[in-house]
């Protein structure tokens, strides 16, 4: 890729007599278009420099490839002359590119090296002209002015011809490169269009090679057909722009040129280049009224149309809101429908831009509107362009688009936009993919602007969704309370069922709304309805804890005694979870039985004992909740306590039952010091031995608590079982039995001697020395 960095051939030499920055961007475009490849980076640092706007950089940002993204740099860095080029270099290049900075570095050096003046390095280089010879060129431009009147009155002889080329002999002899009065008077030429002459003074001359304007420029500029042939002949290039950006393309344009137009654009001149301005030379023939011009370039952009992957000229018009421009475009044949690289048209462009005469030039025109063009109106909030769109496209626009563009105004709550749609033949009750129509979809997000223009086009309110949740359990769910309070207005039943079998109350009890279910009840809303799983709203508001929900449902006599299908009331449901002491006491207020068993035979303080919930068990037992009450299994509060861990809940049942029931055995015959022991929790084993719990008590499979915590490992609790020797309630020692067995035979000690953890490890050598086996 960069086979050309690394040396500098004499030919180039030769042709680069003063290698500024702009001139090492242009012997080097291949490289630098394909060798940069952090564009973005670069750009951003362009923009830091001040060489570039933020604007600009966004634009080339949308072009499609890396490669014609670097190109269109390129461009405007030539445009916009030797500084602008010089910050590409240093900083720009060098903090995003170091590897290629580096490298153009080296090229430079060659060159600078080259011609042992370290003023004409590339970078850094300060232009500076060169006094002494200023003089002496302008003598030579007076001459060769007298020539140049001289042949157009006589005959050129062959001696005239020898003295130019003796002068021209002299001009390379005096000096290696050409003084800046050899290339005015080189211009003049290819100004005044003397071809012949041109080509004699041309033998050894760089006619690329200009801080402003090559001789191509000059050419196309004057209308000489013949010299801008001959130029390009000898390898002109076409793409070089002088210090306002334009180029010989640009510079023909704007002087209505067309046969020099057509010509260089047949010898591949790029149409869309940029000028300083972001013009390009159809903007310039536009504006001086070329119209044969506008009609070659727009035809010659027609044959690029697959091609391109950039902006067409109606795009940019569309941009910058050029209406005029726009209408030329069109009147000479430019395709009103022409998709840019992103697949978007100039109407979608001017719409996006919030240009209201473009986008009215283009629909009187003919342009497609589709719902891409308004969802994008929509979107941005552009009412007065989507009035014109529909009103163009009145009976075009297909249901589908017409649907999609109203459900994405109910999404924006444009009431306005919702009305437009309606009346310019969009369906009020048109359903989604999901089942949705606007009114339900405006319900779920509780946008009230919406529904009202929908309900005002007479939406149907009765419409729900595939899983049957209608527009109330939708607003319910939302929180909108204008839009429940319109749909029960509008006699939609408030005990309407929908997913699972929930009411709207069910749902506002889920979601906390104390408001709508207010609402609800007031509308005759059933409060004890069930869903599918055999819950009320007060069971979903007690599980939820939302205390204010309760209040209101119990002053609408909602019955605390409900059971849903697993047998559980809403005091079940309050005691299950954390911090819900507050509700269980609004239910135990309303008279709620605090021992009503579920399927399961679980009373409220079973529950409240499993989830720790002090406060809760304290409230049942003052309303002489059961504390030794079992459940299926045989498994009284107590247990359910020791099994989760639970010290403070664990001394309040013991305080409760006078320390009765620490013997008390589930259907597996385990007391709660196995299952405290069984699940580690010490601090609780210790509660129920100084509650007078056995220490020696066995299952069903004889284990005592000690086999029960050796098995699992639990060290602290093993510690605490074999350490126990307080003195039972009849005076014996109530002192562990390090050598009972189980069914199967087993000490504590064996059964901690057949896992293979280090805690086990552990445990077995703790009873080997109160075992006295080991010292």
């Amino acid at each position: 890729m960069f086979n050309a960095l690394n040396g500098f051939d004499a030919q180039a030499a030769s042709n680069y007599m003063n290698p500024y920055a702009v001139d090492v961007i242009r012997a080097k475009r291949r490289d630098l278009v394909y060798g940069i490849s952090r564009t973005e980076d670069l750009l951003d640092l362009l923009v830091t420099e001040g060489v570039m706007t933020a604007s600009k950089r966004s634009i080339i940002l949308t072009i499609r490839t890396r490669k014609d993204q670097n190109s269109r740099v390129l461009n405007l860095l030539e445009a916009k002359g030797e500084r602008a080029c010089r910050k590409f270099f240093h900083p720009c290049l060098m903090l995003a590119e170091p590897d290629l900075y580096q490298r153009i570095k080296t090229y430079v050096g060659s060159v600078s090296q080259r011609f042992r003046d370290t003023r004409r390095q590339l970078i850094g280089y300060l232009l500076e002209r060169d006094k002494e010879g200023v003089e002496k060129a302008d003598r030579i431009v007076i001459q060769k002015i007298h020539t140049l009147h001289a042949t157009k009155e006589t005959k050129r002889s062959t001696t005239e011809k020898e003295e130019r080329s003796t002068l021209v002999l002299e001009k390379s002899e005096d000096k290696p490169a050409q003084s800046i009065a050899d290339k005015n008077f080189i211009h003049m030429i290819a100004t005044n269009g003397e071809l012949v002459l041109l080509e004699e003074l041309l033998e050894d001359t760089d006619f690329n090679a200009s801080s402003d304007e090559t001789l191509l420029h000059a050419a196309a500029e004057h209308g000489h057909l013949s010299i801008v042939e001959f130029l390009i002949r000898k390898g002109a290039r076409l793409d070089l722009q002088d210090n306002t950006g334009h180029t010989a393309l640009h510079r023909a344009a704007s002087r209505g040129h067309t046969e020099i137009v057509k010509t260089l654009i047949k010898a591949g001149a790029p149409i869309h280049t940029l000028d300083l301005q972001s013009k390009t030379s159809v903007h310039l023939a536009a504006l001086n009224e070329h119209l044969n011009c506008v009609k070659v370039l727009v035809e010659e952009e027609a044959k690029q149309s697959e091609s391109h992957t950039q902006d067409t000229f109606l795009h940019m018009a569309a941009v910058e809101d050029d209406c005029r421009l726009t209408g030329l475009l069109l009147q000479n044949g430019a395709n009103v429908d022409a998709v840019n690289s992103h697949k978007k048209t100039a109407l979608f462009i001017a719409v996006k831009e919030n240009n209201h005469k473009t986008v009215a030039v283009l629909l009187n025109a003919g342009a497609k509107v589709d719902h891409e063009v308004i969802n994008e109106a929509i979107n941005l909030h552009h009412e007065t362009i989507l009035q014109l769109l529909l009103a163009k496209a009145r009976g075009l626009l297909s249901e589908e688009a017409l649907g999609s563009a109203l459900f994405s105004a109910v999404r924006q709550n444009r009431d306005g936009v919702v009305t437009a749609l309606i009346d310019n033949g969009a369906d009020v009750n048109v359903c989604d993919k999901q089942g949705y129509t606007p009114l339900l979809l405006a319900a779920e997000l509780g946008h009230a602007e919406g529904f009202r223009a929908l309900i005002a086009k007479q939406a149907k309110v009765g419409s729900s969704l595939p899983d049957l949740s209608s527009a109330l359990h939708l607003a319910v769910h939302g929180g909108s309370v204008s839009i429940v309070q319109t749909l029960l207005e509008k006699g939609l039943d408030p005990s309407i069922t929908g997913a699972k079998g929930q009411t709207p109350l069910h749902l506002a009890a889920q979601c906390k709304r104390p408001d709508l279910a207010d609402l609800l009840l007031n509308a005759g809303a059933q409060v004890n309805a069930v869903n599918q799983d055999g819950l009320t709203p007060l069971h979903i508001a007690s599980r939820q804890g939302h205390t204010d929900t309760v209040i209101h449902l119990l002053q609408a006599k909602a019955d605390p005694r409900v059971k849903d299908r697993q047998g559980r009331t809403a005091l079940h449901w309050a005691c299950s979870v954390q911090g819900g002491s507050h509700v269980a006491g609004l239910l135990l207020s309303a008279k709620a039985n605090p021992n009503t068993a579920d399927n399961e035979k679980k009373t409220a303080l079973h529950l409240a004992a499993m989830e720790g919930e002090v406060e809760a068990v304290t409230l049942l037992l003052s309303h002489k909740a059961k504390g030794g009450v079992r459940d299926m299994d045989g498994s009284t509060p107590l247990h359910y306590a020791a099994a989760s861990g639970h010290a403070s809940v664990t001394s309040v049942l013991l305080k409760s039952l006078n320390n009765k029931g620490v013997e008390d055995r589930n259907a597996w015959r385990k007391t709660p010091l196995h299952v405290a022991a069984e699940k580690g929790h010490e601090r609780v084993t210790a509660l129920l031995l100084e509650a007078g719990a056995k220490v020696n008590s066995t299952d069903h499979s004889k284990d005592t608590p000690l086999h029960c915590a050796a098995r699992g490992g639990h060290q602290e609790v093993v510690k605490r079982l074999v350490n126990w020797g307080q003195a039972g309630p009849v005076g014996r020692r109530n002192k562990v039995n390090l050598h009972a067995t189980n069914n199967v035979g087993k000490t504590p000690l064996q059964v901690a001697e057949s896992e293979d953890t280090a805690e086990h490890e552990n445990i077995a050598t703790s009873l080997k020395r109160k075992m006295f086996l080991i010292k």
